[in-house]
Formats: C-alpha cells, sequence, structure tokens
C-alpha cells in the first residue's frame, strides 16, 4: 500500500492573477490529491496536499513551474505529518 504524504507549500514570484489556483486545483484533481490552495495577503501561494506519496510529489514539481503566466521564484516546502483530515480539493477565498 502506497504510503500517506502531507506537505505545505508557500510559493512566491508572479503567482497570483495568473489562474495558479485554478490550475493548480485541476491538477490536484487530476492526480487524485486533497488539500486547499488560497492567495496570502503578502503576495503569495499557499497549499496543503495529502494523498499518496508519488502523487503528492507530482504536485510539487508542478507547483515549482506552476501554470503558462506564472513566474515562479521559490517554493518554500514543508513535509508535515499525514492528517488525512481533507475529503476533497478546494480553492480558499
Amino acid at each position: 500500500m502506497p504510503e500517506e504524504k502531507r506537505v505545505h507549500i508557500f510559493v512566491g514570484g508572479r503567482v497570483q492573477g495568473v489562474f495558479f489556483r485554478q490550475n493548480t486545483f485541476y491538477k490536484a484533481k487530476e492526480l487524485g490529491v486533497f488539500g486547499f490552495v488560497r492567495n496570502l495577503p503578502d503576495g503569495r501561494v499557499e497549499a496543503v496536499f495529502e494523498g499518496k506519496k508519488d502523487k503528492v510529489e507530482k504536485m510539487i514539481e508542478w507547483m515549482r513551474v506552476g501554470p503558462k503566466y506564472a513566474k515562479v521564484e521559490n517554493c518554500e516546502i514543508f513535509w508535515e505529518d499525514y492528517k488525512g483530515e481533507f475529503n476533497d480539493f478546494e480553492i480558499r477565498y
């Protein structure tokens, strides 16, 4: 059985106003990971992903690049203990 993982990510750069959250939502749904994504007041995007290790790692890879018009300048990644607190993936406002 694949190991379940949780990661908390903060992405900086040109990541707001470029459909970053919406595209993160689509990618998370495609991969079957749960959690959330939201914009932060300081211009970064924050996300939490939970799911199978390989799927979470694919989300990290995707977040390092982002959607077409994004320019990711930094990506802070924090591995956390898996909690299983999410049943879906959502955009938070």
